[in-house]
């Protein structure tokens, strides 16, 4: 027998419109603000929870309701990427005349996409939603956020935060809301079908579910990163940044590690290294017993993801040394698709790999992605330029990072180039329609003003000659 819906479609017409019509009304009421007024708007929205006694009680409110990640990771999470993100949208123009270029007679103006709905997952209910927040409110739009069932206290707690600073600064309150308890997927998909534009963030579930909705949508892809160490890697530095990476806010992170592909002729110095730094080797008996509590039915299971190390030590019954460990280590003699090891843990578990040789090290690369992960990113810790260069050129994601920390790195960095977010777009190869970190520009419409200049058209000469030698006219 079928469970009974949350909602009657009634229940759900009558809770969904009016969030819309309020999120309307207070777009109207914004769209006039300017540039200047926009920022103060956005500035207030990020210090509601950068603010340390907000970020903390965000992270608590998190890790209490959903049991993924821990506390101090999740502040350190909901401070930098509120505060990257500021960063970024404090230093672009979404408001009017963007820019206007005499040569191409084309000027460029910003407007609002219109009523946002924001898909967001429970690994982040509150980091998720003001940096989506943000962004909708730069390009002047309204959002609707809708949290999984189990992350609906942080997020509304986060939305609660997010309206007073709205209040404080004299903005319209709803330009941002959140749906209602109990959380249905009929009422999400309502909301979806209703609002301008979605971004999603989470499962697939949820990506595919915008996708088909008939409104059009931001999706971003799974994760399931892979890294290469080559021989000229310094092996202590990129351990190192390997387990920060690994085992911050428990691996929650689409972005955290879940595989190394290890060149053979360091391999033994590398795992020592990893080592050092509070990598478990398992051995045979202890890999089949971290399977087999990390997996229920094939089926991650939620009581051991995104937990600490001492509880997978003791579920797993590993040695007595293992609760010590910051993360462990699972060997795979060869690829296998089949192997869930290949796949994403979402848990402190890393699957090693040994490689031959660099082409090697791309084609294992290249198989872990194809079971989960295509388009996500990938990751490399090399002093051989082209190495790198190679990964980029050959491998099908959006984002390759060298000598980084990952989960640091991917989602933006204070020392790379690419842009704060939470949601990492992976291109067609992952089925999103972005292959970038969701930024500011996703959340503008653009009106070309074009004006007449000077004709620039080439003969047929100029364009077809190099055909009509090689084939004739």
């Amino acid at each position: 027998m079928a469970p009974k819906p949350a909602h009657s479609m009634n229940e759900i017409d009558l809770i969904i419109a009016p969030l819309i019509g309020r999120a309307r009304v207070a777009m109207a009421a914004f769209k006039n603000a300017d540039q200047a007024r926009v920022d103060e708007v956005v500035t207030a929205l990020a210090w509601s929870v950068y603010c340390p006694d907000n970020a903390r009680a965000l992270a608590e409110t998190a890790v209490r309701d959903t049991g993924l990640g821990n506390v101090p990771d999740k502040i350190t999470k909901n401070q930098r990427k509120t505060f990257g993100t500021l960063r970024d949208l404090m230093r672009v123009r979404t408001v009017g005349l963007l820019d206007d270029d005499p040569e191409s007679g084309i000027a460029r103006y910003a407007k609002p996409v219109g009523v946002v709905a924001a898909i967001t997952p429970s690994t982040n209910p509150a980091a998720t939603p003001v940096n989506k927040t943000m962004m909708s409110i730069k390009g002047r739009n309204a959002i609707v956020i809708a949290p999984p069932p189990g992350g609906w206290s942080a997020t509304s707690a986060t939305v609660d935060l997010m309206r007073q600073a709205l209040t404080q600064v004299g903005a319209p309150v709803d330009l941002v809301q959140v749906l209602p308890q109990p959380i249905s997927r009929e009422l999400t998909q309502t909301l979806m079908k209703q609002a301008d534009l979605i971004v999603a963030t989470g499962s697939q579930n949820n990506v595919r579910g915008a996708y088909s909705s008939g409104t059009p949508a931001i999706g971003v892809g799974a994760g399931n990163v892979p890294v290469v160490v080559d021989e000229s890697a310094d092996l202590d530095d990129a351990a190192v940044k390997i387990c920060a990476s690994k085992i911050f806010d428990n691996a929650t992170s689409c972005s955290s590690e879940n595989s190394l592909v290890v060149l053979d002729a360091i391999y033994p110095d590398m795992i020592a290294a990893l080592q050092r730094v509070g990598g478990y080797l398992a051995n045979n008996t202890e890999r089949e017993r971290i399977q087999n509590c990390l997996w229920l039915n094939g089926k991650l299971n939620r009581d051991v993801i995104c937990k600490d190390a001492s509880a997978i030590a003791a579920r797993a019954h590993l040695e007595d040394t293992a609760p010590e460990a910051s993360f462990f280590m699972v060997e795979e003699s060869e690829f296998s698709a089949t192997s869930p090891f290949a796949d994403e843990k979402l848990s402190l578990v890393l699957t090693l790999y040994r490689a031959r040789d660099f082409d090697h090290a791309i084609d294992l690369v290249s198989n872990i992605l194809e079971v989960q992960g295509k388009g996500h990113s990938c990751g490399i810790h090399t002093t051989t330029a082209d190495h790198a260069r190679r990964l980029a050129e050959e491998i099908d994601v959006v984002r390759v990072l060298v000598n980084q920390a990952h989960t640091f790195g991917n989602g933006g960095s204070f020392d790379n180039g690419l842009n704060f977010t939470l949601s990492m777009g992976c291109g067609t190869w992952g089925g999103n329609s972005i292959s970038e970190n969701l930024n500011y520009r996703h959340f503008i419409n653009i009106t070309h003003l074009a004006h007449t200049v000077a004709e620039d058209r080439p003969s047929e000469a100029a364009l077809f000659e190099r055909h009509w030698q090689k084939f004739g006219k």
